[in-house]
């Protein structure tokens, strides 16, 4: 599961537990869905797009690629 979420951070200047505060999650968990090992929550993914300013779809693309091909 690859996703841009470290980037979109990085980028922000926002450390994770920043972020994980703006979002209302665990520091914890923000750290695993970076890393791949949690996917994140519908609601999570929001949250996250939101404060990064950006969209789900652009923090989670392979997400989405997956999907459409599961969809045909």
């Amino acid at each position: 599961m690859g996703n841009n979420l470290k980037q979109f951070r990085e980028r922000a200047g926002l450390s994770q537990v920043q972020l994980a505060r703006m979002a209302r999650m665990a520091s914890t968990n923000l750290n695993s869905i970076e890393r791949g090992r949690l996917a994140p929550w519908p609601k999570a993914k929001r949250r996250l797009a939101k404060a990064l300013k950006t969209t789900p779809e652009e923090l989670f693309p392979s997400e989405q690629r997956e999907g459409s091909k599961n969809a045909g």
